[in-house]
């Protein structure tokens, strides 16, 4: 089942569900997650990195940025995180979707699932795909969350161990 606006509002209020919740934010079956000012931008080095490969991120080297807005590269992208702290409950997973505006300057947004029992600030791969500089701007809205409230799995992001619980800013891969 997919919530509504009320249950994602009743969700806020009781279980803490969106920590820095704005109502403005809140959509009819969604919620839109706010860009922060902190960015990695790739530092593309064909003498470092021939490949970008998730199992050895190690060698991908990122520069920090923080501002009012964030230029990403032609054919690149960037990582930024949400301003909201995000707590899913056990019987509740999240599905990120990019905002219209965006998405029609070429601008594509890419967050894995939100795992039932995951927390944390939302990591969030922000692509240009155009051959032109493209920018995101800080404190609006960058994806929208779509909430599925289910029954309880077997199977919970804090049971299996996960590595990116609790993450507290912009999060590169960490292997698979």
């Amino acid at each position: 089942m997919i919530l509504n606006d009320r249950e994602i509002q009743e969700l806020v209020v009781s279980h803490n569900l969106i920590l820095n919740f704005r109502e403005e934010r809140l959509n009819s079956f969604g919620y839109d997650l706010t860009l922060g000012s902190n960015f990695l931008i790739p530092i593309i080095s064909y003498a470092t990195v021939s490949v970008i490969d998730p199992l050895s991120m190690d060698k991908m080297e990122f520069r920090e940025f923080s501002g009012d807005f964030c230029i990403v590269p032609p054919n690149s992208f960037i990582l930024g995180c949400s301003l909201e702290h995000l707590s899913m409950p056990l019987d509740l997973t999240g599905i990120c979707l990019g905002r219209s505006s965006y998405a029609r300057c070429g601008i594509i947004t890419n967050v894995t699932p939100l795992e039932a029992g995951w927390r944390g600030l939302v990591t969030i791969e922000i692509s240009n795909s155009t051959p032109m500089p493209a920018k995101v701007h800080a404190g609006k809205g960058i994806t929208q969350v779509v909430f599925f409230k289910g029954n309880l799995p077997d199977r919970t992001y804090t049971g299996k161990g996960g590595k990116y619980q609790d993450q507290s800013g912009v999060t590169p891969a960490r292997g698979l």
